[in-house]
């Protein structure tokens, strides 16, 4: 199938940057894209909503004989998550910290390590960061205690000095170390996530069901002959909750218009599918698994830290969909096929810049470049079933992979 016109709607994740960091990111990724494979690329200036809850900007690119046109919607989260940010770091920490004490108790966290080791360490780091900046902090505090002893000061003055020091500086130590551990950040999306799965941010219940009937509305209007859905890191189980709440307002959704795919790239499903209260999310996963005119491609990089791979959105869930299941598509995309190696080796181990490649530009031609999905002529489908043929509109062809895409059952076995 050839697409001459495309509706991408971009579900970010739990990230406080917003609409012109990510407006910036994209525009410049395109050219680089534009650039490799040859092509013409316009980006136009994004325009928002009368809410301010999303914004719109399109794209036209020209390539070897072919020509799209893209409306891109990318749907904003920025100001609820500031919110969240705005928080006191003691209340941060405090909240954080005992989260992540009940998501052990309650057998979450060790099904994480057992699911996905590499994602149980990273969900562990920020409270290794506290242990060791605790450490640190408690270094002046036994200092300040030993200095009011030789002094002649009472034992509850010693302890209330004591304890008033390593407060303050485990506080600064949090605070201006923030920008390399990114500790705080990291429990401010624990907090989120919990909260999310016990349905104790109706905020965003509401925002995510604006966006359904957005979803809705675009499939009912738009001229387009595809609409993706692209659900980065913890945009992947926001933009599952999307997808199932428009089917439920639409249950022939892809039937009619245009045809309807959810991409997640890079996804966490299970830090919600793995808690206990998160039962409508789990439902609202075998009802994707089993839609009919929805089609649900999940990409997973082993190198990515910060996604699980591999892993099955479905049976890893517990969810038995029985034989008529025909969702997800499981992709496993390798990095280091599309960086040079030179640039890849220096940013292999930068954990953020190696989650973020799923929607940064390839330095080397590779079927599953980002912005070779939303603004090539291929649907994205067909590119799964054929990546060597979707290449091919862009650089010639290519020897097919023999193995083919890793298909979802193929996970299951």
């Amino acid at each position: 199938m050839r697409v001459q016109r495309r509706h991408v709607i971009y579900v970010q994740g739990y990230d406080p940057r917003g609409l012109a960091q990510y407006y910036r990111l994209f525009r410049t990724e395109l050219r680089k894209s534009a650039a490799l494979y040859g092509l013409q690329a316009k980006v136009g200036r994004p325009q928002s909503a009368n809410d301010d809850t999303m914004a719109t900007w399109s794209i036209e690119t020209q390539g070897h004989g072919w020509q799209t046109h893209v409306t891109y919607d990318f749907l904003r989260w920025e100001d609820l998550i500031k919110g969240d940010f705005a928080a006191p770091i003691w209340r941060t920490v405090l909240h954080g910290f005992t989260i992540y004490c009940r998501a052990f108790l309650a057998g979450v966290i060790p099904r994480i390590w057992k699911a996905h080791w590499r994602f149980g360490m990273f969900i562990t780091y920020p409270h290794f960061v506290l242990l060791n900046l605790a450490i640190w902090s408690a270094l002046p505090a036994w200092g300040v205690g030993t200095i009011a002893g030789y002094l002649g000061a009472t034992t509850p003055f010693k302890w209330i000095a004591a304890i008033a020091v390593f407060l303050a500086a485990l506080w600064a130590l949090l605070k201006y170390t923030e920008k390399r551990t990114y500790a705080l950040y990291l429990m401010s999306d624990t907090i989120f996530t919990w909260q999310f799965a016990h349905r104790a941010r109706p905020e965003w219940d509401r925002r995510i069901d604006r966006f359904a009937q957005h979803l809705v509305e675009v499939a009912r209007t738009s001229d387009a002959e595809e609409i993706v859905v692209v659900g980065h890191s913890s945009g992947s189980f926001l933009g599952v909750e999307i997808m199932a709440r428009a089917l439920a307002i639409d249950p022939d959704l892809g039937r009619h218009g245009p045809r309807v795919v959810l991409l997640t790239l890079g996804g966490n499903l299970p830090i919600v599918g793995f808690i206990p209260a998160s039962e409508s999310f789990r439902k609202h996963l075998g009802q994707l698994a089993v839609a009919p005119a929805v089609d649900w491609i999940d990409g997973q990089s082993r190198k990515d830290v910060m996604n699980f791979y591999p892993f099955d959105p479905i049976s890893g869930h517990g969810i038995d969909a029985g034989t008529a299941r025909r969702n997800p598509t499981v992709v496993p995309i390798r990095f280091r096929d599309m960086i040079d190696p030179s640039h890849y080796n220096r940013f292999r181990w930068q954990f953020f810049r190696v989650h973020f490649q799923f929607v940064m530009a390839s330095e080397r031609p590779h079927p599953f470049d980002f912005y070779s999905i939303v603004c090539g002529p291929v649907a994205l489908p067909d590119r799964v079933t054929d990546p060597a043929a979707a290449l091919a509109t862009a650089t010639g062809p290519l020897k097919p992979n023999p193995t083919g895409p890793l298909s979802s059952t193929a996970l299951a076995r």
